[in-house]
């Protein structure tokens, strides 16, 4: 037997959760196998062990299985049947038998799946068959988180689709004048400053070629210089919403800027420069001089800038939610529609980014606001 790399020789100290699943599998492998199996695919990995219990507890215990052998054998023929599980995502060192208290039990190891390979379900039915791990629990995935699961794993991003439906009306000149101010701002003799406005957007992808022969919005340019009642046509759950001092028990604060208020374009574009002067605007500088000049910027402004920009370039506006930036005595919430990309360990240890907006008008946005001047 392999040695356990975990130490389930000491299963009493470990507990079901949100990357650990035991079943006894008795009577071989157990159908709901495949539940948790989509489930930990879906969300961020586990391990199930087959020919373990839980008692009353909490606790886990060995109970082992029968013939171990042969129910590996089983588990490979199974995974391997797309009729059972849409995708196979183990190896060998993934699946291995374990002496554990003196008995066999079966060791998986469930990756968590790429998401062009997401999403994993049992079953031929993505709608009925797909599952999120919470918590110690397995849960069926409703209609619309099966649907973000597929936009997310889509190679061309989503926000590249042509809308045939729209032209340019549905721009605020305003937003255009005021970012193609900044580009000229960073790149004075950029080539792109003479262009007019129709083929500057076509270069940064806020148009795009459509299959009817003329340009159209892209759904990034959209987002970016549209106005907030053109955009809710693709986006029907489009909302932003900036709070400053929201109490617990009630609706008030000191301020609020939301995308539907009618008096500004309600774009994306628009609420990032809104919002950062609002989140900023009480923060401490202290009297630093870069020369003779006195820099007014912060790591913490920067840190700000970062994130709202984050909130709304990694956001799903096709979901339910939409960004919502809180601004309180004790910190700084920022929430998005949509889920993680990459692997949460990924995220933390950063270096790798997988956006879902993917506009170029989007990505410098955010290196301009990286920038101390931003």
């Amino acid at each position: 037997m392999e040695k356990s790399v975990f130490g389930f020789g000491r299963l009493g100290a470990y507990r079901e959760d949100n990357q650990l699943e035991v079943k006894a599998a008795q009577g071989g492998l157990p159908d709901s196998l495949w539940d948790t199996y989509s489930a930990f695919a879906n969300t961020d990995g586990g391990c199930i062990l087959l020919g373990v219990k839980e008692r009353a507890d909490g606790s886990l215990y060995a109970v082992g299985v029968k013939n171990a052998e042969k129910l590996k054998t089983g588990f490979w023929n199974a995974v391997n049947n797309r009729q059972k599980i849409s995708v196979n995502l183990m190896t060998e060192q993934r699946v291995r038998i374990e002496l554990v208290e003196g008995k066999d039990i079966l060791v998986l190891e469930v990756p968590r799946a790429d998401r062009a390979a997401r999403p994993v379900f049992r079953g031929q039915d993505p709608r009925n068959g797909t599952f999120r791990r919470n918590g110690s629990g397995d849960y069926r995935c409703s209609l619309e988180e099966v649907s973000a699961l597929f936009r997310d794993a889509a190679l061309v991003p989503q926000d590249a689709k042509v809308l045939k439906e729209m032209d340019m009306t549905v721009f605020c000149t305003e937003t255009i004048r005021g970012y193609r101010q900044m580009f000229r701002n960073t790149h004075p003799s950029h080539i792109w400053n003479n262009l007019e406005d129709e083929v500057f957007l076509r270069r940064i992808g806020a148009m795009a070629l459509a299959d009817d022969g003329s340009y159209h919005p892209t759904a990034a340019g959209l987002l970016m210089f549209g106005y907030e009642y053109e955009i809710t046509r693709e986006f029907p759950q489009y909302f932003l919403d900036f709070q400053e001092n929201r109490q617990m028990l009630g609706t008030r604060w000191t301020d609020r800027i939301v995308s539907s208020s009618g008096d500004w374009s309600g774009n994306v574009f628009d609420f990032v420069f809104r919002v950062i002067p609002k989140l900023t605007a009480d923060l401490k500088v202290p009297f630093v001089l870069k020369g003779v000049q006195r820099v007014d910027d912060t790591p913490v402004h920067k840190i700000l800038r970062e994130a709202v920009t984050n909130a709304c370039v990694h956001a799903d506006f096709y979901g339910r939610r939409g960004v919502v930036v809180s601004k309180n005595a004790d910190g700084f919430v920022f929430a998005n529609p949509g889920s993680m990309r990459v692997p949460r360990s990924v995220a933390v240890e950063g270096g790798v980014s997988d956006p879902t907006q993917q506009l170029d008008a989007e990505y410098f946005l955010a290196c301009q606001l990286r920038r101390a001047g931003g």
